[in-house]
């Protein structure tokens, strides 16, 4: 699964540090009793209970670090541990903590406890909580203008009209469905997207559910946020105090799947050798982006992937199961976009398209903005542009073998004629070399290889 780009703030957005600030007064408080976490005294005691299994013998302040929870919580955690025999005291750290460790009975009590649920990492927080907070950090809550459209695009070449597309579909929080030939640009813009995304939410590391824990934060599709001239741990350390540490501070996420897209991997997956629940792409997506990229594409009927958002796209909210069977509802909070280059009623009825808000068709470009980009790949390649050799691939290549004009051509020409270039260890492009570059490009799939017969290379067979 492909991650997320990073997120660049737009001209409206206030700077990260002193968003963070203002946002103090609504982040959620830290439980400061076993009651505030939600969560039960057992459920928290056999928490406790596979760590100190999996780790050994742990301080205070190490068992309040692994399981995300005050001091004052983990010390009354400890009582009860100790109170029913399944902890001991083991001396004390160079910290002055007491440090703990399970008996032969607190052993086998953790086992079963990872039998049942392997997950032993920060505590989780209850569903309700997850919904709450889902729900107050709403795309729908977040205004995107024009100007910020603009802006956040500025170093891209690409028409205006088309962002005034993109622009209110992100806005209204509907599905998209954008399309066009490969190559016009479109998941590269699928996933600058995300820069118009503006504030950050909080991410639980994971969710409680019929007793079993999902786990939410992923490090691959998250992006913690830090003050600026902070360190990560310090900037954990900040958020420990007065705040819930089971929430991690994020940009907003943005999920990239492709081809390798599963049914399965939009249901909570379940691990039989370690006994972990692992949330679904839409549930890590949540409060943010998720890119079907390449959609036809997929191991699966297009039509059985698009029923799968039908109840979600309608009532904002998902359906999920355990492993157990256990059914339950989660929040859902996501742009969705769909991303092809096949034709759009091979993949759907005009009856479901309708549902979807917004169809954004992506086209080759115009003559000026295939040679803007030709320049910009000029100057980032370190290669002199000369207009009479981009005029020459226009007119000579591109118009005259009936190749349209597409957004990737600039880059992967100027590569292979780059390589030509330093491979002979000339100084300067020519036609004869972007003619070479064109044809190793596009090839020729002709009959004639097939037949032994003479090889005419030429880019009549990419049109």
């Amino acid at each position: 699964m492909d991650t997320k780009l990073d997120i660049t703030g737009n001209e409206d957005a206030a700077p990260i540090g002193s968003s963070m600030a203002a946002a103090a007064d609504v982040l959620p408080p830290r439980p400061a009793s076993v009651e505030e976490t939600g969560l039960s005294p057992l459920y928290l005691m056999d928490l406790l209970s596979k760590q100190l299994l999996e780790q050994g013998v742990l301080d205070l302040h190490q068992l309040s670090r692994g399981a995300a929870l005050a001091g004052s919580v983990v010390e009354t955690l400890c009582h009860l541990l100790r109170r029913e025999g399944r902890a001991e005291v083991r001396g004390q750290g160079e910290s002055g903590a007491l440090r703990f460790g399970l008996t032969e009975l607190g052993r086998a009590a953790a086992m079963e406890a990872l039998a049942r649920d392997g997950y032993a990492g920060p505590a989780p927080v209850p569903l309700e909580v997850y919904t709450a907070r889902v729900r107050a950090q709403a795309l729908s809550d977040v205004g995107i203008s024009r100007s910020a459209v603009m802006a956040a695009f500025a170093d891209t070449v690409v028409e205006p009209a088309l962002l005034d597309q993109l622009g209110p579909g992100l806005h209204s929080g509907r599905a998209m469905f954008i399309h066009g030939e490969p190559g016009t640009g479109k998941s590269y813009m699928a996933r600058r997207l995300v820069r118009l995304l503006p504030g950050e939410v909080l991410v639980p590391h994971a969710i409680l559910a019929g007793g079993k824990a999902v786990r939410c934060f992923d490090p691959s599709v998250h992006s913690p946020l830090t003050p600026p001239g902070t360190e990560p741990a310090a900037a954990a350390l900040l958020l420990a105090e007065g705040h819930d540490p089971r929430f991690v501070r994020c940009r907003r996420p943005c999920v990239v799947t492709g081809g390798e897209l599963t049914m399965e991997r939009l249901e909570v997956q379940y691990d039989h050798a370690t006994h972990i629940h692992q949330a679904p792409i839409q549930l890590l997506s949540n409060n943010g982006m998720l890119v079907i990229d390449d959609l036809g594409r997929q191991r699966m009927a297009p039509m059985e992937l698009f029923n799968r958002w039908i109840v979600p796209l309608e009532e904002r909210r998902d359906f999920l199961a355990l492993a157990n069977g256990y059914h339950f509802s989660v929040p859902f909070d996501v742009a969705l976009v769909f991303s092809t280059n096949l034709d759009p009623l091979s993949l759907a009825d005009a009856a479901f398209l309708r549902r979807i808000g917004y169809k954004i068709r992506f086209a080759p470009l115009s003559r000026e903005a295939y040679r803007e980009i030709w320049a910009r790949q000029c100057r980032e390649s370190g290669i002199a542009c000369d207009p009479s050799l981009v005029d020459f691939v226009i007119y000579e290549l591109h118009a005259r073998l009936g190749v349209p004009l597409l957004a990737c051509h600039p880059r992967d020409l100027l590569g292979l004629a780059g390589d030509h270039l330093r491979y002979w260890g000339g100084e300067t492009l020519d036609r004869e070399m972007l003619t070479w570059a064109w044809q190793t490009y596009f090839g020729d799939f002709s009959s004639n290889d097939r037949a032994g017969g003479d090889a005419h290379t030429s880019g009549r067979n990419a049109s």
